[in-house]
């Protein structure tokens, strides 16, 4: 299918550093030179920024994205698999979001691809808790994101609510409820913190007095020891 060769043309491209000759090119995908000009030429009419020439070689400028109705038939099935477990699992924000992207790729992608992503059923369970369908935590990603402190009330279960200051890292999603990971200045190491049980947060003026790619990575160390 042409569809699938200009997709792995493209992936070809993507991932290449240096410019990729024509010959090198048509030899991957097992099609003539020929054909492959007329591929280039058709992709960069579509709006793909390839640059060079024959004899020179081909690359592909960063920050091209490949449209929607360049996804194969098993991209597609996953894609689509893959929001209906956000829009199931995910907070409240993540879900309406993820409901936003199927329905503008149902708009632009081929009913041929749609239909044969159809053709097998993937079906997405019910949440372990319905308490969890409601909560938003877009303000805890944007914490994430900004490297801010958190100071919040947490309630273990069994115990008192308490107040923590944590540096929060990454938010797990499970189909029982949502992790939030990060450092607690309280008890000096990184701690989970189910979301149903914070009972108020605020985001600090405060940073992290680290970057959070390296905290991340030391969790991930202390994770893989456990």
């Amino acid at each position: 299918m042409r569809t699938s060769r200009l997709l792995n043309l493209l992936q070809i491209l993507r991932r290449s550093r240096y410019p990729v000759s024509g010959h090198e090119l048509a030899q991957k995908l097992g099609i003539s030179i020929r054909t492959l000009y007329r591929d280039i030429a058709t992709l960069q009419a579509e709006g793909a920024d390839i640059e060079g020439e024959p004899g020179v070689g081909y690359v592909l400028n960063k920050g091209f994205f490949l449209p929607p109705l360049m996804f194969s038939e098993e991209e597609m099935s996953a894609f689509m698999l893959g929001m209906k477990w956000v829009a199931r699992f995910g907070d409240k924000s993540l879900s309406e979001a993820s409901k936003q992207m199927i329905a503008k790729v149902e708009r632009v992608v081929p009913e041929t691809v749609l239909e044969a992503a159809a053709a097998i059923p993937h079906g997405v369970g019910e949440p372990a808790e319905e308490t969890f369908n409601g909560e938003d935590l877009s303000d805890l990603r944007a914490a994430i994101k900004q490297e801010r402190k958190l100071k919040m009330i947490y309630q273990k279960s069994g115990g008192e609510p308490a107040e923590r200051i944590i540096w929060p890292i990454a938010i797990g999603y499970f189909p029982t409820g949502r992790v939030l990971v990060g450092w607690c200045e309280t008890s000096q190491g990184f701690r989970h913190f189910r979301t149903d049980r914070i009972r108020s947060r605020t985001q600090m003026a405060d940073g992290f007095p680290k970057r959070r790619s390296d905290l991340y990575r030391e969790w991930q160390h202390g994770q893989s020891k456990r």
